[in-house]
């Protein structure tokens, strides 16, 4: 692997669709393909990059150059991964030993990093997510709130229902009964 592109915005299975996609129209060779980042067989020319950044920003997403951008979309990705798209058995999820294992630098470092370019903090960041993955499997209606506290690792359904009234102003029962889909996509969490 010749060079790592770090995309920003690329919270799902339909982005990494989309971004293959359209790398392979303008002939990029992926030898690997995860959420935020492609690893491509060649290094890009100045023009080949712009072309690149152009093509994503036109689908929503962002080419990111500097490091600590870098490292903060790696933050979200794993939190994403970890609430959204996680199949294990739902012990607790210790994200700061998780973010700071996976993204190789001290948690403090990550957390005040994540803060002063983010405006919130991480767990902020996690309890959001958390919300936007209750709110989706309320619409869905398939579980029980008590199950969905489970699986989500909350302590009990009333710390889940207190977190879930804090953020949305509603009560998980109250936002079940609304008609209207209050859910944001990931990537405007």
């Amino acid at each position: 692997m010749k060079q790592v592109l770090h995309i920003k915005n690329m919270v799902c299975n339909r982005c990494i669709k989309v971004v293959k996609e359209e790398l392979e129209k303008l002939d990029i060779q992926i030898e690997t393909i995860e959420l935020g980042k492609v690893g491509i067989s060649e290094n890009l020319d100045k023009d080949q990059t712009e072309e690149v950044r152009s093509v994503l920003n036109e689908n929503g997403f962002e080419l990111m150059d500097d490091k600590k951008s870098q490292l903060i979309d790696r933050i979200k990705t794993i939190i994403i991964e970890k609430t959204h798209y996680s199949n294990d058995e739902k012990e607790p999820v210790n994200f700061s030993e998780v973010i700071a294992g996976e993204v190789g630098h001290d948690y403090s470092y990550l957390s005040k990093l994540f803060s002063s370019v983010e405006g919130i903090t991480i767990e902020k960041y996690i309890i959001n997510q958390k919300i936007e993955k209750v709110k989706e499997l309320l619409v869905y209606g398939e579980l029980t709130l008590n199950e969905i506290s489970y699986q989500l690792g909350y302590s009990s359904v009333q710390h889940l229902s207190n977190q879930f009234k804090k953020v949305t102003g509603l009560t998980p029962s109250h936002f079940k009964k609304l008609k209207e889909n209050k859910r944001k996509p990931l990537d405007e969490v």
